[in-house]
């Protein structure tokens, strides 16, 4: 399993299955990715490797620990050694391919978007807009 971040400078790669994954909705990971949840998984570090683009990682951390490694060119968020483990963090959205994995555990649901709610009416778009004027007409028309 080959992932990189969104201009390509990060790569890395997983030998094996992946795991599942799990989607966070917390406020620190819905402001990471700017969505309303952070999707990905763990690795153990005998199974991760990076093809290249370390030197382009850098780095932020909250006092309380909360840690953001991220690409300096794109600013995707990439892989990073979680704490004290031989655990590798690997964000979802960076896996090339197809993979069995499936989104089997949602975390800090209690301070999810109150946005994210589904709802009945929502328009569905199997393959995105025609334009970006008609997604702007349809943002208009459900609200």
């Amino acid at each position: 399993m080959k992932g990189e971040c969104l201009c390509g400078e990060v790569r890395f790669s997983v030998k094996g299955e992946l795991p599942n994954f799990y989607q966070c909705h917390c406020s620190l990971c819905r402001k990471t990715t700017g969505s309303s949840a952070n999707a990905a998984t763990f690795v153990s570090e005998e199974c991760f490797q990076w093809v290249s683009g370390q030197d382009n990682i850098r780095s932020f951390q909250k006092p309380t620990g909360y840690r953001n490694d991220f690409c300096s060119t794109c600013g995707s968020s990439v892989p990073n050694k979680l704490r004290d483990t031989d655990l590798i963090w690997v964000p979802a959205g960076l896996i090339d391919g197809e993979t069995g994995s499936r989104v089997a555990v949602h975390l800090h649901l209690s301070s999810s978007a109150t946005w994210e709610q589904a709802s009945s009416s929502s328009i569905r778009l199997d393959d995105g807009p025609d334009s970006l004027k008609s997604l702007h007409e349809a943002l208009q028309r459900t609200s």
